[in-house]
């Protein structure tokens, strides 16, 4: 029973951050424990307390460079209007749109009370089939006129 309230005392100071909550409960058990034994409790707390921080070293070492996705960075052809904005060359999607938001902002196309909106105009028109789209149809538009 001894040893079942050290341990609760001995988790109560890591789990403290952890879950506030939880840490009044786990408080007022380690209050219970008898005076004497507090000393050797402290020790152990700072023996628990560096594979804590070795656990939270772990965490932040796996951080791989993301790689791209293989279909995003296929060069892909614009016909003939999406080259008039883009280039003829080819292209992978993720560069045609961004040159495409390059036009747009070039040109102030985007509309001033609602950022979200593109208003087209006459090689825009061609592309999209609308007067105004929002910049989250634009991708869906932007496929049907590459190859």
């Amino acid at each position: 029973m001894a040893t079942a309230k050290k341990a609760a005392a001995k988790k109560a100071p890591a789990k403290k951050a952890a879950a506030k909550k939880a840490a009044p409960a786990k408080k007022a058990a380690a209050k219970k424990a008898p005076a004497k034994k507090a000393a050797p409790a402290k020790k152990a707390v700072a023996k628990k307390a560096a594979p804590a921080k070795k656990a939270t070293a772990k965490k932040a070492a796996p951080a791989k460079k993301r790689t791209p996705n293989a279909a995003f960075m296929k060069p892909l052809t614009p016909d003939a209007s999406l080259g008039a904005v883009v280039g003829a060359a080819p292209l992978p999607r993720t560069e045609i749109v961004s040159k495409l938001w390059a036009y747009i902002k070039k040109n102030k196309l985007q509309d001033q009370s609602n950022k979200r909106m593109v208003n087209a105009d006459d090689k825009l028109r061609v592309l999209f089939g609308k007067n105004q789209v929002s910049m989250f149809e634009m991708a869906g538009l932007i496929g049907k006129h590459v190859k």
